[in-house]
């Protein structure tokens, strides 16, 4: 079994569905309204443990009720949350979510604790960890935090996945340290400058992300799938698979630990990237975060 070990945040989703976005000074009547638990790094550590990876947790919730909720479900999806400490000085970190009928959402986060984790909590909780086989890494934490983090997998020999989201501008000595970067559209185009609109065009932002010093490339592109791109071999493009969109949310987080799991396991970029694709079209097909994370059963079925 393959450790992934996930540091990230973990948020409570207040999640409406409307009919439209809101244009701005509007205000539209919702259809429904849950609280769901989220947060990109707790969404891709229950993802990978449902997909059968041990995993373990590093990241800060709040002392209050969304926090107590958010570690009670991690642990009852199997992920180790010895690493998550409850902050007295900070309430849990939250996500507003507007779901439209076709299924598109738009995300505001107040990060709240998880911006409270440190590169020495990082540290400290991977030294105490051990062994592990991949890192996986978003950026709703500080980046000090997440650098430490590529810094001390990647000096023990573990592989570092990072997936750039939110989208914001990295320094070449973190990209230097990562094996796998996994942005979608928007990020790629951010961290390089290019357009995405085609797949040549894609494929050359991908190129201009290896030379600065990332190890391989896996850009997800929405309906139009996923694009491996590695050093030296030509490019590979997964599409997508036709489902029933029901919520993009927690799609992308699904993407990454369906590879991130099937890369552990020993599966090549392209094989890992598969059933990254197959587990991200399962999840849409599921209204919130975390409870869209398909099983194994269930995406090995779909492939």
């Amino acid at each position: 079994m393959p450790h992934i070990v996930v540091v990230g945040s973990l948020n409570m989703d207040l999640v409406v569905r409307t009919p439209h976005m809101p244009a701005p000074g509007e205000t539209v009547l919702g259809d429904d309204f849950q609280t769901i638990l989220g947060g990109k790094g707790a969404n891709q550590a229950v993802a990978a443990a449902r997909l059968g990876a041990r995993v373990s947790m590093v990241g800060r919730v709040g002392q209050d009720a969304f926090g107590e909720a958010l570690l009670d479900n991690l642990q009852a999806e199997g992920v180790d949350v010895r690493y998550v400490p409850v902050d007295d000085a900070a309430p849990s970190g939250v996500a507003l979510i507007t779901v439209d009928e076709t299924g598109q959402n738009s995300i505001v986060v107040a990060s709240g604790a998880n911006w409270r984790l440190t590169a020495g909590d990082v540290q400290t909780a991977l030294s105490e960890i051990g062994d592990f086989d991949v890192l996986v890494m978003q950026l709703e934490s500080p980046l000090p935090a997440v650098e430490a983090a590529a810094r001390f997998a990647h000096e023990q020999g573990a592989r570092v996945v990072l997936n750039p989201a939110p989208a914001q501008a990295l320094p070449t000595d973190l990209l230097a340290l990562v094996d796998v970067l996994i942005p979608n559209e928007s990020e790629t185009s951010l961290l390089t400058r290019l357009p995405v609109e085609s797949m040549s065009q894609a494929d050359e932002a991908a190129q201009a992300l290896l030379s600065q010093g990332v190890g391989a490339v896996v850009l997800t592109l929405g309906s139009r799938g996923a694009l491996v791109v590695e050093p030296d071999w030509e490019a590979v493009h997964l599409p997508s698979h036709a489902v029933e969109v029901v919520d993009t949310t927690a799609a992308g987080d699904a993407f990454v630990a369906g590879f991130a799991t099937h890369w552990a396991e020993g599966a090549n970029l392209v094989e890992a990237a598969r059933w990254g694709n197959a587990a991200g079209a399962l999840a849409v097909t599921k209204m919130g975060a975390q409870p869209s994370a398909p099983t194994r059963d269930e995406v090995e079925r779909f492939c």
